[in-house]
This record gives structure tokens, C-alpha cells and sequence, in this order.
């Protein structure tokens, strides 16, 4: 009996120490992230910060920055700053002496350029701009900046202050200008009017800019018709460089000056910019097109730099996996650098040989890693959440499976801890938004994404890459265009049943949610699929597809990247694909969420839902405000919430045994000090 009793109180210590190890909510607020990293021009050091959450005792704001720089020979790193004081968009002088960056420092209401000395640990303040600067580049002969800032029309505000305060939507949008200022005489010239440039860079020499360009300071005309223009600053004369085919993505320059590297979609109606193209500078608005869909390569080029005149390193998307490659423009073979399945990551810096990469895997949430060109060894260089390798979380893979009509789907499965085969389990889809996106196979847990939270707490999730999504190359991209929520769909549906069948999850207990794409996936699979699924969580989300693409702010991106017709034109299938059409007799308990201020994806989309679904669903329906949010949550307050949240909805409906007629608490415990 002793002996028994001793084995239960081990046994029952080992779930205990076994839960309390696991991944949670507030283990996401613990979680430091590498922010901003730049490489000096001579390729010797790289500078990049470290953010910290703010305690949640603590007055809501940004997060805190710690400013490092490593020494890429010594492997040496100090930190240079770590104050409440922000600051962003870090570079650093032609001559790698100084660190630059944007801020409000000095008391300064609007945005400057700052330098930054790294003996002292002391700040300059460059310019003395009248409005907030908002991208920058330092001319290589260290004569003149580049930069670009905002103006608004003042004329009105004489009547706004006795409250005529009348605004005329979309005709009182401020000009987004390009200026130059000069270093010897302190002067400032504005460059551009009448245009909105969004990017500017130098060419090696410091006698042109090329800059990112639309015709109006709109969103939808930065995503849809941005062109690469170059500007002469001494005659202010501004060029179409190439009239490229879609949307617009980085450019580099070439070393000598000759050429301009760009990423691009092969066609107005290509929902992803992740083709990448060359062109000759000056030239007649032709261009190259360098990786192939067609052929070898299926993916999306995410960001590209030059090695040489000749040779381009880029980035790449691989369905979940990141690469990292080489090649040289003369031919089309490309030599791996970052082979898919080592780290995951978005973009890179190169100078000098010398490549620097904030990168994740799937058990580590990011450190800095480096690589020299001359041996292409990946270094990792940082540690900076080493608790996390202490937890205890569930395996993650690669997911496979054949849809109904034959087409290859991919996606990411993570196991639940401590899973035991031929036992069925919960499962929460996570739906990826776009869905111009995909999931990679790296690190799934943020306060959005359930991941490894879902995993210490008995599910397994599925994060499919659905047609339409990118990764998979152009076609696979446009596969669900002109009719949305169909087939795209399906994959989802098909992916639970690969599960199911698998004998790994539970159909009575199946779970789906996202935000914006994902958020209308989980309201469609509320309604047109409601016999799938026990609960959905939609997260800024589209309910009816009629009114939201006459209230988003990027129509045009609609139109020509996902419906390629417009509403009026087939009216019928464009409501079809709604989830408020099907909310009649839904079954499935809705959460949804929504930030007030989102101009994507207009707030009255989820009142839709909401409405639709309490009037005609037979099933829990609740709807939750998030006063100063956007499309998606900023603020951490507003992150716990929706995470603390929306667990709380799924293990409700997922997992316990209460009757599904009725709803959670409308009041969280959200287990943090506040004073």
C-alpha cells in the first residue's frame, strides 16, 4: 500500500511538474524578440536591438528597446542603450562610425533623423523637419539625406478650432513627399509633388534616388500601382525607371550603379509580389525576369541584395519552409546558401560580404545568426530566451495531403504535449490571413497564434497553406481567384479529414479561427460549414463580402488580385461566398472580436455576423470590441485579452462537458498585477 500510494504522489507530481512546464498565455508577454538589425557598410559590425514587453503593472506603450552591437570577427557584443526613449528604422553612416535611426528625442514633437555615436552612447539630431520623416537614406558621400515625410493641408484649421471640423474622406489625404537635405548648407529642397513615394534609396555614386511611387498617398495605390521612379535631385527630374507588371516589392541597386534588382508580381493580377526582376538603368522600361515559375523554382522571393554586379543573394518562401540563395543574373542556376528546414525568416542584410538574419526555428522564437560569404556557415550569435528550451512543447512537422480535386496542400501540425498515438484529441485550425500568406515551419506561438499554447493545453493544431496562398508559386497563388471561400476551402476541410481518418482527432471536437482571411474562414466555417465545427473564433474578420468590398480601403487589391470582376457584375456568387447568407440554423459557437478602428476590414463586418448569427443561429454568439485597435491588436492589454480569451472559448466548447447552450463569463481573470 505504501509502495502504491508513493507511486500515485510521484505520478500525480509528474502531471503537475508536467503542466506547470508547458507553454502559456503569459509565457508569449516573457518573450524578447529581436527588432531591427542592420550591417555596417564595411560588413565588421551589426546593430540590432532586443524588445521587451512592458510589464502589465505598468502604463500600456511600446515595447522597450535594448540597443546591441556585435562584432562580427570578435563575436563580441555590448549594449549601447537601454532606456524608455523610442527609436526605429536603424542604419548606419557611409563611413560605419555612427548609428542612425528615427525618433522623437529632445523633446521633439516630430519624427527626425538622429545619429547616434557609439563611444559616447550619444545622440545628434540631424534634421529639424516640420513634419514626422518616415523613411530615410544616407547619400554614400556622406554630402546629403534623403528622406520622405508627410504634409497636410493647414488652410482649414482656423475653422476646425471653432469646430467646423467637417472631413472630406479621401480628399484631405497629406502629400508624402521626397526631400533632400544638404549637409553643407543645412538646406533643405523638396524633390517631389503631386506623387506619393514611399521608399527611397541612393544609387552608389550619390547622384540618383530610386524610389517606391504611386500617384495618390492612398493604400490601395501603394499596394496595386507603385512604380520604381528614379529622381535626379540636382534637376529634380523624376523617370519611370520600368513599368512593372504587378505589385512592388524591395529594389537594390547594384554596386556599380548599372542595374536595379526589384521583386514584383508577373501581372496586375498576381496577389503576391514574390517574382524577381532586373532591369538596366537608364533603359527603355524593359526588364528581366529572373526566377521562373514555370520551370525550377516554386516559390516567392521575399527580399534581395546584391553580392556583386553580377550576382544577387535573395530570399525565399518555399511552401513552409525559408531559403536563402544565390545566383548570378547571366544564368538561371541557383546555388542554396540557407537550404529549407534550417531557420525561418523574413528578409536579410548583406554588406561587404557579410550576411546578417533575425531568424526562428520551431522550438526557438529568434536570435541573430550570421554568415560569411566566403564559407557560407551559418553562425547563431545570440540566446536571448534561453527559458524557452526548458519548456516543454509539442512536436511540430510538415503536414501533406492530397485535396479532392488533386492538388498537393502543405501546411504545419503541431502535436499535442505528451501526445499518445490511437488516442483522439481536440483540434484548433489556425487559418493564415491574405490570403496573399503562409505558415512556415519555424516559431507558431504569438498572441494570435495558438501554437504551442494550444500544445500544453491538449490540442493539436493545423496551420494549412491553402490555395491562394504564397510559397507555392504563381499559379498556386491565384488558384482561388473569382470565387472566394470555395475551393480554398475545401483544402481546409479536407486537411481535418486527413486527421480524422488518421485517428488522431476527434470530428465532435474540432475548432478553427484567424484573423482578417482567417477570420472570414472561421466565420464561413460557422455557417456554410457549421456541421464541422463545435466552435470558431473570428478575429477582423469578413461576414458579408458585398459590403465589405465597398467599405475596405483597398478595393482595387480586391478587384484585380483575388475577385478579378467587380460586384455588381455577378452579384449572386459574390454574396454566395458570405458567411451572413448561411447563418440561419448555425450550430457552431461564435467568438467574435474586432478592433474598432480598422480601415482594412470594417468594423461593421463582424456587427453583420453578430447580428445575423443572434438573430438566425442557434448556437452562443458573443462580440468583442477592441476601442483604439486596428486590424489586429497593438497594444498588450488588447493581446492578452483576445488570448486569454479565446482560449477560454475553445476549451468551453471543446473540451468541457457544460451545457453548449450557454456562454463563458463575459469577465476574464486575467492573472496580472495592475496598480
Amino acid at each position: 500500500m505504501r509502495i502504491l500510494l508513493l507511486f500515485i504522489l510521484i505520478t500525480n507530481a509528474s502531471i503537475l511538474f508536467a503542466q506547470g512546464d508547458v507553454f502559456t498565455s503569459y509565457d508569449i508577454f516573457k518573450m524578447k524578440h529581436i527588432g531591427e538589425v542592420a550591417i555596417s557598410p564595411d560588413g565588421k559590425q551589426i546593430a540590432y536591438t532586443i524588445a521587451t514587453g512592458r510589464d502589465f503593472s505598468e502604463k500600456s506603450g511600446p515595447s522597450r528597446k535594448e540597443l546591441f552591437v556585435l562584432d562580427v570577427a570578435s563575436g563580441e557584443t555590448k549594449s549601447h542603450y537601454k532606456k524608455d526613449k523610442s527609436f526605429h528604422h536603424l542604419s548606419w553612416t557611409p563611413d560605419s562610425k555612427s548609428l542612425t535611426f528615427l525618433a522623437k528625442w529632445f523633446k521633439e514633437k516630430k519624427t527626425q533623423i538622429y545619429t547616434f555615436d557609439l563611444s559616447t552612447d550619444s545622440a545628434t539630431q540631424i534634421t529639424h523637419s516640420k513634419t514626422s520623416i518616415e523613411d530615410y537614406d544616407w547619400n554614400p558621400n556622406n554630402s546629403s539625406i534623403a528622406y520622405i515625410s508627410t504634409i497636410r493641408d493647414t488652410s482649414r484649421n482656423k475653422w476646425i478650432k471653432k469646430g467646423f471640423n467637417a472631413e472630406i474622406y479621401e480628399e484631405e489625404v497629406p502629400e508624402k513627399n521626397l526631400y533632400l537635405y544638404d549637409f553643407a548648407t543645412k538646406s533643405t529642397t523638396r524633390l517631389t509633388k503631386g506623387i506619393a513615394a514611399y521608399t527611397c534609396q541612393w544609387n552608389p555614386a550619390g547622384d540618383l534616388i530610386a524610389a517606391k511611387i504611386s500617384e495618390k498617398n492612398l493604400i490601395d495605390y501603394q499596394y496595386m500601382f507603385s512604380k520604381i521612379q528614379i529622381i535626379n535631385p540636382k534637376t529634380k527630374e523624376v523617370t519611370i525607371l520600368v513599368n512593372n507588371p504587378g505589385k512592388l516589392g524591395g529594389l537594390a541597386w547594384a554596386p556599380d550603379g548599372k542595374r536595379i534588382a526589384f521583386i514584383s508580381g508577373v501581372d496586375v493580377n498576381d496577389p503576391v509580389s514574390g517574382s524577381l526582376y532586373v532591369a538596366k538603368v537608364p533603359n527603355k522600361k524593359d526588364f528581366t525576369q529572373l526566377t521562373n515559375y514555370s520551370q525550377d523554382f516554386e516559390g516567392s522571393v521575399t527580399h534581395v541584395e546584391w553580392r556583386d554586379a553580377k550576382t544577387l543573394i535573395f530570399s525565399a518562401d518555399e511552401s513552409v519552409d525559408v531559403t536563402l540563395n544565390m545566383r548570378s543574373i547571366d544564368n538561371d542556376k541557383n546555388i542554396p546558401l540557407v537550404e529549407g528546414g534550417t531557420l525561418v525568416f523574413r528578409g536579410f542584410h548583406l554588406n561587404n560580404g557579410t550576411v546578417s538574419i533575425s531568424g526562428n526555428t520551431n522550438t526557438n522564437p529568434g536570435d541573430l545568426y550570421t554568415m560569411s560569404l566566403k564559407d557560407k556557415k551559418l553562425v547563431k550569435r545570440t540566446d536571448i530566451n534561453p527559458w524557452v528550451a526548458k519548456k516543454q512543447l509539442g512536436k511540430q512537422e510538415k503536414l501533406s495531403y492530397t485535396s479532392r480535386d488533386g492538388m498537393k496542400i502543405e501546411g504545419v501540425l503541431i502535436y499535442p504535449v505528451g501526445y499518445k498515438a490511437g488516442t483522439t484529441y481536440p483540434l484548433i485550425n489556425y487559418i493564415h490571413g491574405g490570403p496573399e500568406s503562409c505558415v512556415k515551419n519555424g516559431w507558431s506561438t504569438a498572441y494570435s497564434m495558438w501554437g504551442q499554447v494550444a500544445a500544453g493545453k491538449g490540442y493539436f493544431v493545423y496551420m494549412p497553406n491553402y490555395r491562394g496562398s504564397s510559397g507555392r508559386g504563381v499559379a498556386f497563388s491565384k488558384a482561388d481567384q473569382g470565387d472566394m471561400g470555395d475551393e480554398e476551402f475545401n483544402d481546409v476541410l479536407d486537411g481535418i479529414d486527413h486527421l480524422i481518418n488518421k485517428g488522431m482527432v476527434d470530428k465532435s471536437r474540432v475548432g478553427i479561427g484567424g484573423g482578417s482571411y482567417g477570420g472570414y474562414f472561421s466565420g464561413w466555417a460557422a455557417t456554410k460549414h457549421t456541421n464541422r465545427f463545435a466552435a470558431a473564433v473570428s478575429f477582423v474578420g469578413i461576414s458579408d463580402q458585398v459590403s465589405k468590398r465597398f467599405t475596405t480601403d483597398i478595393p482595387y487589391e480586391s478587384y484585380f488580385s483575388h475577385w478579378t470582376f467587380w460586384t455588381h457584375e455577378q452579384f449572386e456568387l459574390v454574396f454566395d461566398r458570405s458567411p451572413v447568407k448561411y447563418a440561419k440554423g448555425s450550430k457552431t459557437a461564435t467568438l467574435i472580436l474586432h478592433g474598432k478602428e480598422d480601415p482594412r476590414v470594417h468594423p461593421s463586418q463582424s456587427l453583420e455576423l453578430y447580428r445575423a448569427l443572434k438573430l438566425h443561429g442557434k448556437a452562443p454568439v458573443r462580440l468583442v470590441w477592441y476601442p483604439g485597435e486596428g486590424h489586429g491588436n497593438r497594444k498588450n492589454p488588447a493581446r492578452l485579452d483576445y488570448n486569454l480569451r479565446t482560449f477560454e472559448w475553445f476549451d468551453y466548447y471543446l473540451k468541457s462537458e457544460k451545457v453548449k447552450s450557454e456562454k463563458p463569463s463575459k469577465d476574464l481573470d486575467y492573472g496580472v498585477e495592475i496598480e
